[in-house]
């Protein structure tokens, strides 16, 4: 893991620095940092999502801006999705209970991953100093922490375990967002916007598939 973090680094790192002798302001490749909160939510198949819950995403965003109005947007970031959830005979615990009448788990999901997206971006005109962009395209999320609470009947089986072992190391999530970037000179540009990361994948090792879902406010500055 620690060389895909490097090897990710060191190719937003070299192609901002190649960037810096093309003179066009809208080509070549931007470097920027971001952070801001993500809006969390758990899909179960068997069971009910309770709510949104708040986690935080920060690291490096880069454009490789490939037309004047298209780029090729990725970056690596540590993204953090917390999500509650209401599922049925929830995996490892009902192992654990005797009998076999169905039985609903209160479990909370606080996961943690590296994120490097894939995403393609369309960008309009400067508007003074105001463009509009949207984005589309795929997360890719490698687990680097996975806890969890869990209670049945109000009686807590669970506070803030290890889940590692029963969560999948893979997540790939769809992306759809917009937002704008304002111009503050040169290479440099604040961006704000709003998007909804949709997860494809099962997070759990479980057969009844749970999927996590997050919107983002995002902000950040490209240098």
């Amino acid at each position: 893991m620690k060389k895909i973090i490097f090897a990710a680094l060191c190719l937003l790192l070299v192609g901002n620095t190649n960037a810096q002798n093309n003179t066009a302001p809208y080509y070549g490749f931007r470097i920027g940092l971001t952070a801001h909160p993500t809006f969390g939510t758990i899909s179960a198949e068997e069971g009910n999502s309770r709510g949104m819950n708040l986690g935080f995403v920060y690291g490096l965003i880069g454009d490789f801006n490939f037309a004047a109005h298209y780029s090729f947007n990725t970056g690596i970031t540590i993204t953090t999705i917390n999500g509650k959830s209401t599922e049925i005979n929830a995996m490892p615990y009902h192992a654990n209970s005797s009998g076999t009448v169905s039985v609903a788990y209160d479990l909370k999901y606080k996961m943690k991953y590296i994120e490097i997206p894939m995403m393609i971006k369309f960008k309009t005109s400067k508007m003074g100093e105001l463009k509009w962009f949207g984005q589309v395209g795929l997360s890719n999320g490698f687990k680097i922490r996975a806890r969890q609470d869990a209670e049945v009947l109000n009686r807590v089986l669970a506070d803030d375990v290890n889940s590692g072992s029963w969560t999948r190391f893979y997540r790939a999530g769809l992306v759809i967002g917009g937002g704008g970037e304002f111009d503050l000179g040169g290479h440099t540009s604040l961006m704000a916007g709003i998007s909804l990361n949709r997860g494809l994948t099962n997070i759990t090792t479980s057969k009844n598939a749970v999927r996590n879902h997050f919107v983002s406010l995002n902000l950040g500055v490209f240098f």
